[in-house]
């Protein structure tokens, strides 16, 4: 993963991150595209089983499939499945709380961008460590609140407060953002998800990257209270004890 961290992609990731609200395909297709490479240079993904905790509306299942990967997916939100007309050819509707797979069933268990909008991420965590096999990976990566990026559509307004961020938002475009703050969106730090992956029931920690950097800006994970705003966003990367 340290080869491909660099300037160039952190640039196009990040230039993209703009489209989400108004071009959804064109930023959800890059990001599948990265996550798929993300996902096989951790894990080396090659006629694995991976289940994708929150898999949303169907972007990512092409991006591994390319990859030869045995792709399935949970989302709990029959809205979002929908959203972009895609088929779901192996996606099931539930909550990450609750997985619907058998311990030790996926060789890579992942989850991108879906801690911050989960009301009881790190329950969603463990189920994840349960469902993957012993010795698989189980890779998590999520947007830092206090980060420019954590108020998502609401820009940089969510430093005044979530629901503030919403009220501005809603008086401004005349209809509330898709994510709300304290129903769809919530306040969760690096601290909180390295504090979690340290001390995991079931899985060991094998790294902690911020995910849209460049490997030479990796330092900022260092240093607390600076990598809640400079990493935004942060990868967890694990393997199943066994």
């Amino acid at each position: 993963m340290k080869r491909q961290a660099t300037w160039r992609r952190a640039w196009g990731l990040l230039r993209d991150f703009r489209y989400e609200q108004s071009d959804p395909a064109r930023f959800y297709g890059a990001l599948a595209v990265d996550t798929a490479e993300m996902v096989d240079a951790l894990a080396g993904t090659g006629g694995a089983v991976v289940l994708d905790v929150g898999g949303g509306p169907g972007y990512f299942a092409d991006a591994f499939a390319r990859r030869g990967v045995r792709y399935l997916a949970v989302d709990p939100d029959a809205g979002e499945l929908r959203a972009a007309g895609l088929a779901h050819r192996t996606t099931v509707r539930a909550a990450g709380e609750a997985l619907p797979f058998a311990d030790g069933s996926v060789d890579v268990c992942l989850s991108s961008n879906v801690v911050e909008h989960t009301p009881r991420p790190w329950e969603m965590a463990d189920e994840m460590i349960r469902v993957t096999r012993p010795g698989g990976v189980i890779i998590i990566s999520y947007t830092l609140w206090w980060g420019p990026f954590g108020g998502h559509e609401m820009g940089l307004t969510h430093y005044l407060g979530g629901h503030r961020a919403a009220a501005r938002y809603t008086r401004r475009h005349g209809h509330p953002p898709k994510n709300f703050y304290g129903e769809s969106l919530f306040k969760v730090t690096a601290a909180q998800g390295l504090a979690w992956a340290r001390s995991a029931r079931g899985a060991s920690l094998l790294g902690a990257f911020p995910r849209y950097l460049p490997r030479w800006m990796w330092w900022v994970l260092k240093v607390p209270g600076v990598r809640e705003v400079a990493a935004t966003n942060l990868v967890l990367v694990l393997r199943r004890d066994g």
